[in-house]
């Protein structure tokens, strides 16, 4: 078998003409799951060779617009495009609390356009989507399976935001350790923990200090380049992939930068300061 993590979205609130939001593609053999969907998800499916948005699951972190934005998008353009070919409903993974209540709640404003086009094509498929919540463990838990692949779910340190989770992918090629927005914490360990690919937030605190007060609350829920490096050291992770880019990199001397904290810090294995479509492969 073959695993490829592609990187959907490497952006964050800040408008980024070539970084889309967040989202992280998981493709085990052709079972291609979605971890979260920023801004112009859909059109970085299609530059991922899914230009129909053919997804089989999606997992979310928790409820910031940034990592939300594209999902209308993407379940909107996955039942559009099926032109007759009835699908399953759409397996969503979420969280229990707002993010839960957004999925729920988010075809609401679309259902005249759904009715106007099921008509008008003569469809019998109402776009339905299968919604799986849960509650926010204490330890990393089995949330979804498929065969012998399976996802856990971790909480992470994201407060006031909550609840908010990681991602464990467990394939037969290896694992692969999705933390979503996070401070670096044992949560994000014990979802790591023997990970092949760990795909990681990362914010250059030396750089956001420069900025005005009023604009370093951001400094309160996200992880800081250098104790990424220390944690992805200690854990031995073989690959890191640093996405969610704060402040994102405008020259190869700004990628240069994040790349300097993480080796300062003790990592030595395989890292990617990712742009939007990187990959990884395991197996």
């Amino acid at each position: 078998m073959t695993t490829t993590v592609t990187i959907t979205g490497t952006g964050c609130p800040i408008p980024d003409a070539e970084r889309a939001g967040p989202g992280v593609l998981v493709d085990v053999d052709g079972l291609r799951l979605q971890f979260d969907a920023g801004r112009s998800t859909v059109q970085r499916l299609a530059g991922a060779g899914l230009p129909n948005a053919e997804v089989d699951a999606v997992f979310i972190t928790h409820h910031h617009s940034d990592h939300l934005t594209g999902l209308q998008d993407l379940v909107l353009t996955r039942w559009v495009m099926a032109r007759g070919e009835v699908r399953p409903p759409l397996p969503i993974v979420v969280p229990a609390g707002p993010a839960e209540s957004f999925v729920r709640e988010m075809l609401h404003p679309w259902r005249h356009d759904l009715d106007v086009r099921a008509a008008h094509a003569n469809r019998s498929d109402p776009l339905t989507l299968d919604i799986f919540p849960f509650d926010l463990p204490d330890q990393p838990i089995e949330v979804w399976r498929r065969g012998d692949v399976r996802v856990l779910a971790g909480q992470v340190r994201h407060e006031p935001v909550h609840p908010a989770v990681g991602f464990r992918v467990e394939t037969p090629d290896g694992v692969v350790a999705i933390t979503g927005d996070t401070l670096v914490c044992d949560e994000v360990a014990a979802l790591a923990a023997g990970a092949d690919v760990l795909v990681y937030e990362a914010m250059r605190f030396e750089k956001i200090r420069q900025r005005p007060p009023h604009l370093q609350f951001i400094l309160d829920y996200h992880a800081d380049t250098p104790r990424i490096g220390a944690q992805a050291a200690e854990l031995g992770v073989p690959t890191l992939v640093l996405t969610h880019l704060i402040p994102p990199p405008e020259s190869d001397d700004d990628v240069q930068a994040f790349v300097d904290d993480i080796r300062t810090a003790g990592f030595a294995g395989e890292l990617v300061v990712a742009e939007d479509l990187s990959q990884v492969t395991l197996g």
